[in-house]
């Protein structure tokens, strides 16, 4: 049945034969696991005024990793047996021929539960979750009749993961993960605008089908189309740049926290290698990746390794104190795993990743930090981006973002792109604000062609003589 508990060893494998294939695969390695997976998960798109999407999908499969040195090798199968498991043995020892390699311990246990692992998919009945969708768009209408067109998403999924050490630890994890979009467009003389907000985290779903939290997320999406409705072109040049609180943190990281993780650094390919203990930021600057925070859309209670999350500090006062580690790497570079060997499912093998990548408040009440921006932009939120790893050079468009002149907050602007590279940004920080918070669950991150869910936070932020694109005056 679907909705029983993914039990693979009670359902599928006998777990001695499953523990003795294992310890067959990694045999002479020095690393190695056996992931099993479980996923299922359900989407449901309300758009213009009708259902556009409903879908629901579900998989498994495990994942066989032997590792020896810098040399993965990995096999993955939708078929959970035995024979498949004895096919991906031949491929996994293809990583360690010769042996020679010194297995390492396993991870310490941990008894700790970072979220809850309830069914968000079960735990609200389909037609509560359409009656939802039919609310938000006719509360979205009802606010403006500028209101042209409204689109609605909930989805809801739920990871089952066990992981198997060749030393017979089992460690089994439980993942949910909610989240609710809201997309208004309006229309005033001809132009129209989109405003979007959203968010979710790893909980049921019975705060977001709330009104209060709909309603909410609506006005939210409906304020920032208006917002972009008066929107006048940016400017062009190299000015000060005040980043809000929250979601601009998605800067953060990717312009500094892929830079940060382990493997980059280990090959020498990150704009950051070389320079732990040294000054990479302006002093006062903190920024930890923490996989522990309750609930959130980038915590983990274990990572895909079975290391329990933590809390990580990567640039302490400016300083770089430490990297992002997953086993393999932690090994290679002789210092402990961190929690941040992450995949996307078990048909990937896991790597260095973030989780939740904050830069901590400081001192400043936020007013100040804008009543000193002579001339430049205030940006709200962000949209896509692209980052260089080896360089940390970035690029990033503005959603909500407005001009700022002698400390005043003028018009909003359009059409904002923010310029730079993460080492030199990390330098010019001149002002951190007290009120850090947390974006409200709506990240993903990509690498090497994986994403995972993360989250991102900062406090109000300036940063000096950025590059902004948008048009020339």
């Amino acid at each position: 049945m679907p909705d029983m508990p993914f039990r693979p060893f009670e359902d599928s494998l006998d777990p001695d034969g499953a523990l003795a294939l294992l310890r067959e695969a990694t045999d002479g390695a020095d690393d190695g696991e056996l992931f099993l997976e479980r996923r299922r998960s359900e989407a449901l798109v309300f758009d213009d005024g009708r259902i556009r999407t409903a879908s629901y999908d579900a998989a498994e499969g495990f994942g066989l990793r032997s590792v020896r040195g810098e040399v993965t090798g990995y096999a993955h199968s939708s078929e959970m047996s035995e024979p498949a498991l004895r096919r991906a043995v031949e491929t996994a020892r293809l990583a360690v021929q010769g042996g020679g390699g010194t297995l390492a311990g396993s991870p310490t246990p941990t008894n700790y539960r970072r979220y809850t692992d309830g069914d968000p998919i079960a735990g609200a009945p389909f037609p509560v979750k359409i009656d939802t969708l039919r609310e938000i768009d006719a509360f979205a209408r009802d606010l403006d009749t500028r209101v042209v067109q409204v689109s609605a998403t909930i989805a809801a999924s739920l990871q089952e993961v066990e992981i198997l050490r060749p030393d017979g630890l089992h460690i089994r994890d439980v993942r949910p993960m909610t989240r609710l979009n809201v997309s208004v467009i309006v229309e005033q003389d001809g132009r129209r605008e989109q405003g979007t907000a959203g968010g979710g985290g790893r909980v049921l779903l019975d705060g977001l089908i709330d009104p209060a939290d709909w309603q909410a997320k609506t006005q939210e999406a409906l304020r920032i189309a208006l917002v972009n409705l008066r929107a006048e072109a940016a400017p062009a040049g190299v000015m000060d740049v005040v980043l809000g609180p929250g979601w601009p943190g998605i800067l953060l990281h990717e312009a500094i926290g892929h830079g940060l993780e382990g493997d980059f650094n280990r090959k020498g390919s990150s704009a950051f290698a070389g320079l732990m203990g040294q000054r990479i930021a302006a002093p006062g600057v903190t920024v930890v990746d923490d996989g522990t925070i309750p609930d959130r859309r980038g915590s983990i209670t274990v990572d895909d390794e079975g290391t329990p999350s933590r809390r990580n500090t990567l640039i302490e006062d400016g300083v770089l104190v430490g990297y992002m580690q997953d086993r393999q790497n932690a090994r290679l570079m002789g210092v402990e795993a961190t929690g941040n060997g992450r995949r996307e499912s078990y048909a990937h093998a896991p790597m260095p990743r973030m989780t939740n990548t904050c830069m901590l408040g400081g001192e400043t009440d936020p007013a100040d930090i804008l009543a000193d921006l002579a001339d430049g932009i205030y940006a709200v939120g962000f949209g896509g981006g692209q980052v260089d790893i080896t360089n940390g050079k970035f690029v990033f468009s503005c959603t909500e973002a407005y001009r700022v002149q002698n400390g005043r907050v003028g018009a909003p602007v359009k059409g904002a792109t923010l310029i730079g590279d993460g080492a030199t940004a990390l330098q010019k920080i001149r002002a951190l604000g007290n009120d850090m918070a947390l974006d409200p669950g709506m990240g993903n991150c990509g690498k090497a062609g994986q994403w995972v869910p993360v989250g991102v936070g900062q406090p109000t932020v300036m940063i000096g003589g950025l590059t902004v694109g948008g048009s020339s005056t």
